[in-house]
């Protein structure tokens, strides 16, 4: 049965871990299909990361989960994991969706050139990078557009469950 028709408990851990560490981290997750290998971090964090092509051939689709404090993430965020991995297109349209709208308003102070570009067709947000953290939550960073607000670090969609629910944009490395 191919991975993304597995349930979500399916989600599995390569066991290779780090020997003789306590609370010992797997290297890499499978999560619908999609390897995530653990990459450096903070010691009071945990962070694996994978990717693939996106359909579009414009670049790839990332997707993270981070626990704090390190630990092997629990059942429900490899649940939500799934989804985001699962549904990852969709979310990601939906994302560009919420910012088509939601950045006309007058707090992000967008120029006029700006509030035209979300009129195109294929909005200028690129580098989706999903992240799901262990308390649940999850978001989009789009890491290239052509919007102020954008720079240095991206544009992040912040979502409860399925739907968008704020955007910012990243002006700080954390």
């Amino acid at each position: 049965m191919p991975d993304h028709d597995e349930p979500p408990r399916a989600a599995r851990t390569e066991e290779t871990r780090t020997p003789g560490a306590a609370g010992a981290l797997p290297r890499a997750l499978r999560v619908a299909g999609l390897v995530l290998s653990r990459t450096p971090s903070p010691p009071q964090l945990a962070c694996w990361t994978g990717s693939r092509p996106e359909p579009t051939g414009g670049g790839s689709a990332v997707v993270s989960v981070v626990t704090e404090p390190a630990a092997p993430p629990d059942e429900a965020t490899l649940r939500l994991a799934h989804d985001v991995v699962d549904r990852f297109d969709a979310l990601i349209a939906e994302a560009r969706r919420y910012c088509r709208t939601r950045l006309r308003e007058e707090r992000f102070g967008l120029t006029a050139e700006e509030v035209g570009l979300l009129d195109l067709p294929d909005l200028p947000l690129a580098g989706p990078e999903a992240t799901v953290w262990a308390d649940g939550s999850w978001a989009v960073l789009f890491t290239e557009s052509r919007f102020r607000l954008g720079d240095p670090y991206g544009i992040l969609v912040t979502f409860d469950g399925a739907s968008p629910v704020d955007v910012e944009g990243v002006d700080d490395a954390e």
